[in-house]
């Protein structure tokens, strides 16, 4: 992929979750895959997610054994982003993206040492996009007239 491709394929995820607050985090575990809800950093998504966290949760535990995740975006479209996690130390940019509703959800402060960044680097992801009405409109046509083109529905771009 060249720098061309590679900029556009961000700025189409860029633009495809912005605004949705609330991903879905996959982990792998002992026993398989789990998955909860995060809140994504509001940072302009550049090929890295970061989502805020304690260490003495499972997930850190789960990301120090198996880094590789998958993050999910449901809203204005659908988006799987496949990447690697790693754990982030530092104290002036869990400041930077400290929110006051952190403090009720996370039971803590901006000063706790157990808090912890995620951030993942994005290899990949497939998308959906259905807040776009022609693109609807013609599947749907497409559909009655039996011309159907899978390809159309989704696409996967390497990041």
């Amino acid at each position: 992929m060249n720098d061309q491709e590679h900029r556009e394929a961000v700025e189409t995820i860029r633009h495809l979750i912005k605004g949705i607050d609330i991903a879905m985090l996959t982990t792998v575990t002992e026993e398989g895959l789990v998955a909860r809800p995060m809140k994504t950093q509001e940072v302009e998504f550049d090929g890295d997610l970061w989502f805020l966290t304690k260490s003495d949760t499972d997930k850190y535990g789960q990301l120090q054994l198996h880094p590789e995740v998958n993050v999910s975006y449901v809203g204005k479209s659908y988006v799987s982003v496949r990447g690697r996690a790693e754990l982030v130390h530092d104290r002036e940019k869990i400041k930077q993206f400290w929110n006051p509703t952190y403090a009720s959800f996370l039971h803590t402060t901006s000063d706790d040492p157990e808090l912890v960044l995620i951030k993942v680097r994005a290899e990949a992801a497939e998308y959906w996009e259905t807040g776009n009405v022609v693109k609807m409109v013609k599947r749907m046509f497409s559909q009655i007239a039996g011309k159907e083109n899978r390809k159309d529905l989704n696409k996967t771009v390497k990041l």
